[in-house]
């Protein structure tokens, strides 16, 4: 059966773009959304015809604008720590499917589209997106990840001020504290990520696989470990075909063929 609320495109170059699409709803969250987003992430991981994902929302307006408030309201605290659960589970399986994933964030990219755009690699936003955790307006805590990944991304204090104030920013402000890559007009949002794809395509494979796996690691665990798990990456990168034809290539002076093996 074909999913509902995404609409998943053949790749094209190895890119392959998901579509949220829940246009009454500003293509918020609901619990067949996210079930939806996991499956085609399950799909990605193993799917050996897609190196990148672009991931966006349908039309102008938004990118996510959030979780559904609507089944949130009627939820108990048992349901909503469940809630919570689930969309974290979604969430860490885009950030680990071992392939990069683009986020084109137009329009509103509101507690949980601003959640599901951070559990992204990299991300582009159109000059329209508004961004932003407004949680506690809602008297609630962002549960998809908001806490843990936007200090990440832009610090403390910027996403304490963020994070307790609820209050969206613009592109222009997100990109200036690091929280988006790019900021482009509405027209060239999805060119720019493919472009950003392409170039991460140009790659060897599996040495991608390792260095977000790598960075996941130092992230999660501390530099300690982090280091001692790049240099066990290193050694694995070194045994692949790929690293041969990298070498080779670049004493010979020609672009490398990867063949991702």
């Amino acid at each position: 059966m074909s999913p509902a609320h995404i609409q998943i495109n053949d790749a094209v170059d190895r890119v392959v773009t998901i579509t949220i699409s829940r246009p009454e709803k500003l293509n918020a969250l609901n619990a067949q959304t996210l079930g939806e987003i996991e499956a085609a992430f399950e799909g990605v991981a193993t799917d050996s015809r897609v190196g990148a994902v672009i991931l966006t929302g349908a039309g102008p307006k938004s990118f996510v604008a959030g979780a559904d408030i609507e089944g949130l309201a009627k939820a108990s605290p048992i349901g909503a720590r469940e809630i919570a659960l689930h969309g974290q589970r979604v969430f860490r399986r885009i950030e680990t499917c071992g392939k990069p994933v683009i986020a084109a964030v137009n329009g509103f990219a509101l507690g949980g589209g601003l959640e599901l755009a951070m559990a992204c690699t990299v991300r582009v936003a159109s000059t329209n997106a508004k961004l932003g955790q407004p949680e506690v307006k809602l008297g609630i805590v962002p549960g998809f990840g908001g806490t843990q990944r936007l200090p990440l991304l832009v610090g403390r204090g910027r996403a304490m001020e963020m994070l307790l104030t609820g209050e969206p920013i613009t592109a222009t402000e997100a990109y200036r504290i690091g929280l988006v890559n790019h900021v482009v007009e509405p027209e060239q949002l999805l060119d720019k990520a493919k472009e950003i794809a392409l170039k991460m395509l140009a790659n060897a494979p599996v040495a991608l696989a390792l260095t977000m796996e790598a960075v996941d690691v130092g992230l999660a665990c501390g530099l300690e470990q982090g280091l001692q798990f790049e240099a066990t990456a290193f050694g694995l990168s070194a045994a692949t075909e790929d690293k041969r034809e990298g070498t080779q290539a670049f004493l010979e002076k020609r672009k490398a063929k990867f063949s991702g093996k």
